[in-house]
């Protein structure tokens, strides 16, 4: 689609609604997401904190290294 101005791009030939309505419902469900991880992240931190396990863990992920050993690393902590 051409448009020869703004106003028509904003119009976005008479489903400006639809189309905006659905770009702001996006962008809201990404920004919901993210801070819903953030949260998440920081309150599996504190429970590790709480249990004293997060400096062993931290340890053993720099002295093995990768994803595999901290997977081996929580689930021993977690017994």
């Amino acid at each position: 689609m051409i448009w020869h101005s703004t106003g028509e791009f904003l119009a976005m030939g008479g489903y400006a609604l639809y189309v905006w309505g659905s770009v702001g419902a996006c962008a809201a469900a990404i920004a919901g997401e993210v801070l819903a991880l953030r949260l998440r992240r920081r309150a599996a931190l504190r429970l590790l904190q709480q249990q004293g396990a997060l400096r062993r863990i931290e340890r053993a992920e720099r002295a093995r290294g990768g994803e595999r050993e901290l997977a081996v690393a929580l689930q021993r902590e977690a017994a």
